[in-house]
């Protein structure tokens, strides 16, 4: 098998998403799977920094909200809601909500520990070169 090229691995569409059917809502949404950079900069807006510019805290205050504004789209995969907008997503259900944030995660390649690993809040993992049990 021949390497991949830039120009291949750009060209690829690699985009994952599901269309599911959200009862409560009277339809259904497509969640679709959050790029490299967005997954980034959902998992910085959540990370708060103290004035030493060092993770301070997590923020999950609307947490499902912020994950789906990112991840709800059209079917030209342009965004349903905005950062602006979204306390309008959060005021709905929270089943809901909940239930299509495991969809976007899963899509997206979030496990539960990521947004405490971008905060730094993890606690490290005995490296291959420690000589302790």
């Amino acid at each position: 098998m021949a390497l991949l090229t830039a120009a291949q691995i750009e060209a690829a569409d690699d985009r994952q998403f599901e269309d599911v059917d959200v009862p409560e809502w009277g339809g259904t949404v497509r969640v679709a799977g959050m790029s490299g950079t967005d997954r980034n900069a959902y998992q910085k807006q959540m990370v708060v920094f103290g004035g030493n510019g060092k993770p301070k805290e997590v923020d999950l205050t609307d947490q499902l909200a912020r994950l789906l504004a990112r991840c709800l789209v059209d079917e030209n995969f342009k965004r349903l809601y905005t950062d602006a907008t979204i306390k309008k997503l959060g005021a709905k259900n929270g089943a809901v909500l909940e239930r299509l944030a495991r969809v976007a995660k899963r899509l997206s390649g979030l496990g539960e520990d990521d947004v405490e690993d971008a905060a730094g809040n993890s606690e490290p993992g005995q490296s291959d070169s420690s000589t302790s049990a």
